[in-house]
C-alpha cells in the first residue's frame, strides 16, 4: 500500500523536497529505478494539471532511497490556487510498478503578483 503524504505549495514559489522510500521501516535501493508523478483536479480528470519525470521535477536518490520533487515558481504560478490529487509510481528495472505515494496537492494562492 502507498504511503500517504498531502503536498502544500505557495502559489508563484519554488518548491523542493526529498522523499525516501521504505518498506518496514528499511530504506528500498532505488538504484535502476524510475519514477512518474502526476497531479489532477480529481482522480477521474482527464488531463493532469503537472506531470513529472526523472529529469523533469523528479531527482532518483539511488542506495539513498529518495526521489526528489522539484517544482518551479513558473509551474506553480500557472496553477490556479485549491485541492488536487496526485501519486508518484516507481519502475523497476523489470518493469514493475509500485506506488510509492499519493495524497492532496494543495496550492495556496499567492496575493502579492
Amino acid at each position: 500500500m502507498a504511503g500517504r503524504h498531502d503536498i502544500y505549495i505557495d502559489q508563484g514559489t519554488d518548491y523542493e523536497q526529498a522523499f525516501e522510500y521504505q518498506i518496514d521501516g528499511v530504506t528500498v535501493n532505488l538504484t535502476g529505478y524510475s519514477a512518474a508523478m502526476q497531479v489532477r483536479a480529481a482522480v477521474t480528470s482527464a488531463s493532469p494539471v503537472l506531470t513529472f519525470g526523472v529529469g523533469t521535477g523528479l531527482t532518483m536518490g539511488g542506495v539513498a532511497g529518495t526521489v526528489t520533487l522539484a517544482v518551479t515558481d513558473a509551474q506553480t504560478t500557472a496553477i490556479p490556487a485549491g485541492a488536487y490529487v496526485y501519486d508518484l509510481e516507481l519502475t523497476a528495472a523489470n518493469g514493475t510498478i509500485t506506488r510509492m505515494m499519493q495524497g492532496a496537492f494543495y496550492i495556496d494562492g499567492e496575493v502579492t503578483r
